[in-house]
């Protein structure tokens, strides 16, 4: 392997293609990360008070959905999302990207659920009955004492999340539809350069990662000493 001409080609193929990597690639990417770990939080935070419901029924069935979302491929829920829910449920109309980042929404949840929950439960629960004692009622204990400390507390767990999140995405190329992968995808048909893209693609996937694993850091150790 000549690798003067490896890294001539890597330079040919960032001139002539940036775009497709960073305006495409790179927008799409973050776009389903951001809608799977935003309404992913939101969705997560739902399914972990109901996993700490007084009903066992309710238990039962959020357990089993964690359980199930957790020990299932993310690919083959992809898949189902893509593939299989559009013709049992044709009344929502919704475009391939739709589908796959309510996929990765869902995945996203069950992973949640279970840093949310750890988290309210870290927070000791003498709060908890103080609040009750001056007159709160449970909901409100729960918005204003409880979940303020608890988010405090998995800050850095839905940070990694976030990170986990955006590689994840690289599954969605599988559908072609638009992701970074789709761009490295979409560079080796038309060059025939597959080692040079991977090289391009994994450079951006880590000049993304690195700085947000960094800062992840940086706050679980502002969190251990304060």
């Amino acid at each position: 392997m000549d690798l003067g001409l490896v890294c001539a080609n890597i330079v040919k193929l960032w001139t002539n293609y940036w775009h497709i990597y960073l305006i495409e690639g790179v927008l799409t990417t973050l776009k389903l990360t951001v809608f799977a770990v935003v309404l992913g939080a939101l969705l997560g935070v739902v399914v972990a008070l109901l996993k700490m419901s007084k009903s066992k029924i309710v238990r039962f069935f959020i357990t089993a959905y964690i359980e199930i979302i957790r020990g299932t491929p993310l690919l083959l829920q992809l898949m189902l999302f893509y593939f299989v829910l559009p013709q049992l449920i044709p009344v929502f109309d919704f475009n391939e990207f739709t589908w796959v980042a309510i996929a990765l929404c869902i995945n996203s949840s069950a992973y949640v659920s279970e840093i949310f929950r750890s988290g309210i439960q870290s927070v000791d629960k003498g709060q908890t009955e103080a609040a009750r004692s001056l007159g709160l009622s449970s909901g409100q204990t729960m918005l204003r004492i409880v979940m303020p400390q608890a988010i405090k507390n998995i800050l850095p767990a839905l940070g990694n999340e976030f990170i986990m999140m955006l590689k994840e995405t690289s599954l969605a190329s599988t559908f072609f539809i638009g992701d970074l992968m789709t761009s490295h995808a979409i560079v080796k048909g038309a060059t025939f350069l597959m080692l040079e893209s991977l090289i391009i693609t994994g450079a951006i996937y880590l000049c993304m990662t690195y700085p947000l694993s960094k800062l992840v850091e940086a706050f679980e150790r502002k969190m251990k000493n304060a």
